[in-house]
């Protein structure tokens, strides 16, 4: 058994979490696929360094990696969906971040999170990705996104019109600064903070939820995925900005843009005992009383 690690890069008040790590892989004769850049980050013992292979893309994954550690925030996960694309590789999040919606393991939590992968008894929780498609080349080999597409008027620009399509036929103009189109998954990140509705994992929908709406009586709606969501912009700007999760490209107003369901999935790892509710609980203070 194999088991990949990912950071974008951890934080040095932290100590050195990364050798932690690694030692409670390393106790368990565990092969680590560590990602190339953090191996300049920290100095390691070299005896961990025996059991260390470093990787850069999915591509240098072997057959027989069991999952992929991401060390971070939500932020961080986000690039490790795009790290392993199809490969279907689960993901098991360990919150080094703030929120931690998607990466919901304390570091805390890490020695029972590894028992856990060693023995199976963990959950998988497949979460749908909505790929994007354009008339020409957006994203490079990653037109796919976990949490959202975001449609949105350049910095200095007035804002745009967005004419909206379900499967061809015209849903509506959105007069605003901008247009979300989230997964479920998506649904507690930018989404919720336009006032968009919150969704289960599972509930098989897109939520589009406008920013900044200019006209008041426009809200978010809810779609099942199997639509097939077209757009056709106006703006007296040329350009607009066109974002997956945290990836962005300046493109220009006459682009053909479309998102659909991805054909696969992203799978998240999740501890018995750890439930979407009980995340939104935490994360978001439900149930607690401040007046006490």
């Amino acid at each position: 058994m194999k088991i990949a690690i990912y950071s974008r890069g951890l934080d040095a008040d932290l100590g050195n979490p990364l050798q932690i790590i690694l030692e409670e892989l390393a106790k368990h004769k565990v092969g680590i696929l560590l990602y190339r850049p953090l191996l300049g980050m920290f100095q390691l013992p070299s005896a961990l360094l025996n059991y260390i292979s470093p990787f850069q893309v999915a591509a240098d994954f072997e057959n027989d990696v069991a999952c992929l550690i991401s060390l971070g925030g939500d932020g961080t996960m986000l690039d490790a969906v795009v790290l392993v694309k199809d490969t279907n590789i689960p993901i098991l999040g360990i919150n080094f971040g703030r929120l931690g919606f998607l990466a919901s393991i304390s570091p805390q939590e890490l020695a029972n999170a590894i028992e856990a992968i060693l023995g199976h008894t963990f959950l998988i929780d497949k979460r749908t990705l909505l790929h994007l498609d354009s008339n020409l080349p957006l994203f490079g080999d990653s037109p796919f996104a976990l949490n959202e597409l975001v449609i949105h008027k350049r910095d200095t620009s007035p804002m745009i019109k967005i004419h909206t399509y379900l499967n061809g036929e015209f849903l509506n103009s959105y007069w605003a600064d901008g247009l979300i189109v989230s997964t479920p998954t998506g649904s507690t990140g930018y989404n919720m903070s336009c006032n968009g509705p919150i969704l289960f994992p599972e509930s098989s929908s897109f939520v589009i939820t406008p920013v900044a709406p200019h006209n008041l009586n426009v809200r978010s709606i809810i779609v099942p995925d199997s639509n097939i969501i077209s757009f056709e912009i106006e703006g007296r700007a040329d350009q607009f900005i066109c974002s997956l999760d945290a990836r962005r490209e300046i493109v220009d107003k006459n682009i053909q843009l479309a998102v659909k369901k991805e054909s696969f999935n992203a799978n998240l790892i999740r501890l018995n005992e750890n439930s979407f509710l009980t995340t939104l609980r935490n994360k978001l203070t439900w149930g607690l009383d401040k007046r006490n």
